[in-house]
């Protein structure tokens, strides 16, 4: 079976890296996976392809804001793809009834917003899944995990250069900053003088996006870089998919964040996974229960919800011990989150 992904693919942010291990592995069970478009020279060990005619299925992958191509292509795209043989992966939580997170994040705006959505969406195809484990509020939506974890891709630590920062933030301020603000810089600030360099790595920590309301609601964008830069936070530049790995490598300790819809709605994205490859200690701010959900038991030792500013502290202290809970951890995931069941999962889906 030839599959086609329709989605915004970005170097530095959504979906990319884990079609590119769809790519990887499903050549190994007689299928092939290409994006829909034109080949692009920064990404050239990605598959892409325009002639729809040699595929089978298509599966778009939505990640909040609509992704559409010309309305020619789309009307191509959907002569030649029944409707049984189209899947729509919603990564945001829009295919569900409208939820605003304590007036701060939302799925949509209002009512009139998610039924356009809604119905474009509808109109797609019949089978709409989103990345969850657990089935969504909508009961018309049904549940593909979607992302999953590659064991080749865990760094040796022999192989990765000396730790730069104790503490880093691989990710893009988007619907990050109350929960940074509220829990992670107070929690930095009271053991500021105990901890060496710290990164927050990727776009908009610094400003807004240029291209202003086009980029997406301003509430998305918060932040405080003056406050930032008084607890001596370096904001480097976002990196591509195939070097987040190393760059959280670069790190003793990685934080993981995730925008309050999606852990509302405990959606997984492909962070979850790509923080355990790298020879780093991922501490996690999700609550317990959820992390031992995804992660095995090991997880709840990773997780920093009510102690945020103890937990660093010992991480830095303790490296050892928490080095063994990774590891625990990984094994899990490799058990239970390998592409060669996304991979599986995925035919299954797409249908016959």
């Amino acid at each position: 079976m030839r599959i086609l992904f329709v989605m915004k693919h970005r170097g530095n942010a959504g979906s990319t890296h884990a079609v590119a291990n769809y790519m990887r592995i499903a050549p190994k069970y007689g299928h092939s996976v290409s994006i829909y478009g034109n080949p692009i020279s920064y990404v050239p060990e990605l598959q892409f392809s325009m002639d729809i005619r040699s595929f089978d299925r298509v599966v778009y992958v939505y990640e909040s804001e609509l992704y559409r191509i010309k309305r020619m292509q789309d009307a191509v795209l959907l002569d030649r793809f029944a409707r049984r043989h189209r899947l729509i992966v919603d990564t945001d939580g829009m295919y569900n009834p409208l939820i605003h997170i304590d007036g701060y994040d939302f799925n949509h705006r209002n009512e009139q917003e998610r039924a356009q959505w809604i119905d474009y969406i509808e109109a797609l195809g019949d089978t709409i899944v989103q990345t969850t484990l657990e089935p969504p509020p909508n009961p018309k939506a049904g549940c593909l995990e979607f992302f999953g974890y590659n064991p080749t891709l865990e760094l040796d630590p022999a192989s990765v250069p000396p730790k730069v920062y104790d503490v880093l933030h691989v990710g893009h301020n988007w619907w990050r900053w109350r929960e940074v603000s509220t829990e992670l810089l107070p929690a930095i600030e009271q053991i500021r003088e105990q901890i060496g360099r710290i990164g927050f790595v990727g776009l908009w920590w610094d400003a807004p996006p240029p291209e202003g309301s086009a980029a997406g609601p301003e509430e998305a964008f918060q932040s405080d870089p003056d406050e930032l830069r008084r607890l001596r936070i370096e904001t480097p530049r976002a990196v591509m998919y195939h070097d987040v790995i190393r760059t959280m490598s670069s790190a003793r300790i990685n934080i993981f964040t995730q925008r309050p819809v999606l852990r509302h709605l405990r959606l997984l994205t492909l962070k979850y996974f790509e923080i355990f490859c790298a020879d780093t200690i991922p501490l996690l701010m999700l609550d317990h229960e959820h992390a031992e959900a995804i992660y095995g038991r090991a997880g709840r030792e990773l997780v920093l919800t009510g102690n945020v500013a103890g937990k660093i502290v010992d991480a830095l202290h303790r490296p050892d011990y928490y080095l063994e809970v990774v590891g625990t951890v990984r094994r899990h995931l490799a058990s239970h989150y390998s592409y060669n069941r996304r991979v599986e999962e995925l035919i299954a889906a797409v249908g016959n």
